[in-house]
C-alpha cells in the first residue's frame, strides 16, 4: 500500500510527467524516511518535516526507513530503486507512486547497515552509486539474503556497465 501525503500541484503534475514520488518524513527519534543517494529531479516541501521529491525514469536511488515505538526501532529497511516510465511495469513500495524496480530489499538494522556499507565502497572508489551497474545492487541483495558476504564494486565492472549501457542505447 503506497501511504503518504500529497497535494494538488507540483507533486501531481510530477506525477503526470511520468516521475516516480516519493513521499519523506522526519520526526525526530519517531519516523524517518530519508533518500541515501539518488538524483531527484523535483522536490517540493510540504512542511517542515514532509517533502516529496521525484526522479526521472530509470533513474537509481536508494530510500531509507526508520521508525521507533515505546520500546526500540521498529521498522529499519533500505530499498534501492530504479525508477519506471509511466505505464511501466513496476513493484508496489511504501510511500513511493506509482512504485518501482526493486533492485535490493533488505530489513533489519544489521542488514541495512551492510547495504550502507557497501554504498559508502562504491563512493570511496569515485563512483556515484546511482551511477552504479544495477546488477551490483542485485548481487548484493541476493548475497545478504543467504549471509554470504557481496563482493565489492570494482572500476573495471563499472567501465564495462558503462560500455554495455551505451551498446543498449
Amino acid at each position: 500500500m503506497n501511504a503518504g501525503h500529497s497535494s494538488p500541484g507540483p507533486a501531481s503534475s510530477a506525477a503526470d510527467a511520468g516521475m516516480t514520488l516519493v513521499d519523506l518524513l522526519w520526526e525526530q527519534g519517531k519516523v524517518e524516511r530519508w533518500i541515501r543517494f539518488g538524483n531527484k529531479c523535483h522536490e517540493q516541501h510540504l512542511d517542515q518535516q514532509r517533502s516529496i521529491v521525484g526522479f526521472a525514469p530509470d533513474s537509481i536511488f536508494a530510500f531509507i526507513r526508520w521508525a521507533a515505538g515505546d520500546f526500540g526501532t521498529v521498522v529499519s529497511s533500505i530499498d534501492i530503486l530504479r525508477a519506471v516510465a509511466s505505464g511501466q511495469a513496476c513493484q508496489s513500495v511504501p510511500f513511493v507512486r506509482p512504485g518501482a524496480e526493486i533492485l535490493l530489499r533488505q530489513n533489519g538494522w544489521p542488514k541495512v547497515e551492510r547495504v550502507l556499507r557497501a554504498i559508502d565502497a562504491v563512493e570511496r572508489i569515485g563512483i556515484e552509486p546511482a551511477e552504479a551497474c544495477p546488477d551490483h545492487w542485485r548481487h548484493i541483495h541476493n548475497r545478504l539474503c543467504i549471509a554470504d558476504p557481496p563482493l565489492d564494486y570494482t572500476r573495471a565492472q563499472h567501465l564495462a556497465w558503462i560500455r554495455r549501457r551505451r551498446i543498449l542505447q
